[in-house]
């Protein structure tokens, strides 16, 4: 068994923060469903401006509101206008792991999904 990159989206941009809340990443659910993320999934958040890396788990946001808010402790370490990616992670036997495509959602400044640069299959075997 391999543990292989499910999906991720890729260089959204944090909107807000509430360090007051029990934990967790709270992002458009448009994004979630592109990434093939489900609500209180496992998610692994890497800053791109900062280096700080964190796990947590997903909660879906208002539909094409661009919403990506730390919640909690996460919230000490990554600040809104940071640049982040959200990645999921799936164990697949090596055989398919070998044919595995993740799928990468591209956004914009605004936390849009940039159509043309979606790709990957995102189907675990």
């Amino acid at each position: 068994m391999r543990i292989m990159l499910k999906s991720k989206i890729h260089r959204a941009t944090v909107t807000e923060t509430h360090l007051d809340y029990e934990g967790s990443l709270t992002v458009d659910s448009e994004l979630l469903e592109a990434a093939d993320i489900l609500p209180y999934e496992q998610i692994h958040v890497w800053d791109v401006t900062n280096g700080t890396r964190l796990v947590t788990y997903a909660l879906p946001g208002e539909a094409g509101s661009g919403v990506v808010c730390v919640n909690g402790a996460g919230a000490h370490l990554i600040r809104p206008g940071n640049k982040i990616i959200i990645a999921t992670f799936t164990e697949m036997k090596n055989k398919a792991a070998r044919r595995h495509q993740p799928l990468i959602v591209m956004v914009d400044d605004r936390n849009r999904i940039r159509v043309e640069e979606k790709s990957g299959k995102g189907k675990s075997e």
